[in-house]
């Protein structure tokens, strides 16, 4: 209950402040739909089981902006989802997974429940921004984005994502305070401090980026839960193509401490021809990683790492996409881990209504045999009506 006080309190007060200069508020509604098909039935009683569900989800996003001072910048934004449907009222386990909040402070909430529904809100940005010259510090709630790669980013190493929470544009963010300088135009220094409840929590990691030759450059390093971290990346093209990597080794701090030494990284390219079909292709390599039978994640688990951003030792990407006309486009995307011959399979339509108003229909379909990376998460089609203001 203090929870959704809390949230109710920030939105409204922001809600009021919109009345006052130097303001902005924008957002969108989205009505997304899911038909899910399991590996087999799932059992929810001693004598009855599942082979299909249904979930249905209403997301509101609120995003404000204070412009108190031309150096000084406050944000909130949240998200609000109305779930409905038999994977409520059949698993628990999945509104748990929807309210668990890995940052140092809890800024989700259920605001109300039934049987089969919930009302979720959550705040995952929340900051205030100082800038002064070639300084800029940011403290709170924000997303701190390293990836240069567009699928799998091992330099990634506050707020993880994945790539088949597609309906999530703006990705997580993480409690953190960071300092950047801009050495010049192309070139900056960054630190950021990840408050932890613990010091297998916290984090402490510097990224220098610079630009050489017509390619940008980083590199980063520094203290990320249990592990030592080094790494760096690049993004450039090659005759008009995007070239693109990314690669980080953790060490672990302590002896017998749990961690491992791993080693990631990811390479991808991208190119669009003149009539604007696009081409993108990657891959993945995790010293850690499985060669064989990989075994897939939770269907519930959100403990994604740049560490472990597979299960599999290998893991390659492909995607290819067309606008057939200005309001109607398509997109297909597949992931393989050539080990265990399992793959994911993403198809995707979407047409412009109007003016902020689009439709979508997405397909996850992953396939394989049991016990590998991909072969028991089933098959999914979703259905996305979409309004932003």
């Amino acid at each position: 209950m203090k929870k959704a006080i809390l949230i109710i309190s920030i939105l409204l007060s922001s809600l009021f402040a919109i009345a006052q200069s130097n303001l902005s508020l924008n957002g969108y509604i989205k009505e997304l739909g899911m038909y899910y098909k399991p590996v087999g039935s799932i059992p929810i009683s001693a004598t009855d089981s599942l082979d299909h569900l249904f979930l249905n989800q209403i997301h509101n996003r609120l995003n404000f902006r204070w412009y108190a001072t031309n150096e000084l910048t406050f944000a909130v934004e949240a998200r609000n989802r109305l779930y409905f449907g038999q994977m409520i009222k059949n698993f628990p386990e999945y509104q748990e997974s929807i309210d668990a909040d890995n940052g140092y402070l809890d800024l989700g909430t259920i605001l109300l429940s039934g049987d089969s529904w919930f009302l979720h809100s959550m705040l995952d940005r929340a900051w205030i921004d100082y800038t002064k010259g070639n300084w800029q510090a940011r403290v709170g709630r924000q997303r701190v984005n390293w990836g240069l790669n567009l699928v799998w980013n091992p330099n990634d190493l506050f707020n993880t994502f994945s790539y088949f929470e597609f309906d999530y544009e703006e990705r997580p963010g993480t409690d953190a305070v960071k300092v950047q300088y801009y050495t010049s135009v192309t070139s900056s220094a960054e630190l950021v401090y990840k408050i932890g409840h613990n010091k297998n929590e916290t984090a402490i990691a510097g990224k220098y980026r610079f630009t050489k030759a017509s390619y940008d450059y980083q590199i980063i390093g520094g203290w990320v839960g249990k592990d030592y971290v080094i790494g760096g990346g690049w993004a450039g093209d090659i005759k008009g193509g995007g070239f693109r990597g990314e690669f980080s080794y953790f060490h672990p701090r302590e002896k017998d401490n749990g961690s491992d030494k791993v080693f990631v990284a990811a390479i991808s390219g991208d190119y669009t021809l003149q009539n604007s079909l696009y081409f993108h292709t990657a891959i993945l390599y995790n010293s850690n990683g499985v060669l064989g039978p990989a075994g897939g994640r939770g269907f519930f688990d959100t403990d994604l790492t740049a560490k472990m951003l597979s299960m599999g030792m290998f893991n390659l990407f492909g995607q290819i996409s067309y606008p057939f006309t200005p309001l109607f486009s398509a997109n297909f995307s597949t992931m393989v881990n050539p080990s265990d011959g399992s793959s994911f399979i993403g198809p995707a339509v979407t047409y412009s209504l109007g003016n902020n108003l689009e439709v979508m229909v997405n397909g996850q379909l992953f396939l394989g045999k049991t016990g590998t990376e991909y072969g028991e998460f089933g098959k999914a089609v979703y259905g996305r009506l979409k309004w932003a203001f």
